[in-house]
């Protein structure tokens, strides 16, 4: 394939879908939380860039109410309430240790490697854009859940949950050309509402043990009393 040959759209989805699996793969290996949540709100606004570009290319308007939802809430709102939480509990200036931090990352790279080798032989008698949009899409939630699997941190567990999130919303606005609206609204409300749950679960734990650390979660008993 020669993406020179390819239309403005093709061209610009291609590159798109290799930033986010990029950014995906930066959030894997980072170890300060502030960096983190910069990172993820720049994967946000990738999704914003891609919902924006596919509702004009495909002319589908509704697409542009995706994009300002995604701008809005993984660009300004949740990255806002996570830096915030990490301000709170003073843990922006840490640096967590990651264990094994070679193995994750060549781990991450062949979480990569596997999205296409396995997508390959399904879609190979579409476009490229079908092809790089939905390996992207399952390396960006393979590499979700390793973030949540190798972090301690419980905000680098939510930034892996959303990011899981992203590698769908980014396969459904490229792959069918944009959700119904119905439902492109009721995921929008459902990552609000898990956005506040997930701050309610941030208060309780810092009032708690004074920390974000989930080992520290695991190390608990119950005392009787």
């Amino acid at each position: 394939m020669n993406i020179e040959q390819q239309d403005f759209y093709t061209q610009a989805i291609l590159s798109l879908a290799a930033l986010v699996g990029l950014t995906s793969f930066l959030m894997l290996g980072q170890g300060r939380l502030l960096r983190l949540i910069f990172i993820f709100a720049m994967q946000g606004f990738l999704l914003t860039l891609t919902a924006a570009l596919a509702a004009y290319s495909l002319d589908n308007p509704h697409l542009y109410i995706s994009a300002a939802l995604t701008l809005v809430l993984k660009v300004i709102f949740i990255p806002w309430m996570l830096r915030r939480e990490v301000i709170q509990m003073n843990t922006h200036r840490d640096i967590e240790a990651l264990h094994n931090k070679t193995t994750v990352m060549l781990g991450g790279a062949s979480l990569m490697v596997f999205s296409y080798y396995v997508l390959n032989p399904v879609v190979q008698t579409t476009s490229p854009v079908m092809l790089n949009a939905l390996a992207v899409s399952l390396s960006v939630v393979l590499l979700g859940m390793l973030l949540m699997i190798s972090h301690r941190q419980a905000v680098a567990h939510v930034v892996g949950f959303m990011a899981i999130e992203n590698g769908l919303f980014f396969a459904a606005i490229v792959a069918t050309n944009g959700m119904p609206m119905v439902v492109e609204l009721g995921v929008a409300f459902d990552v609000l509402v898990a956005a506040v749950l997930f701050g309610i679960f941030f208060f309780h734990i810092r009032t708690s043990i004074d920390s974000l650390d989930v080992d520290r979660l695991n190390r608990l008993h119950e005392v009787d009393k």
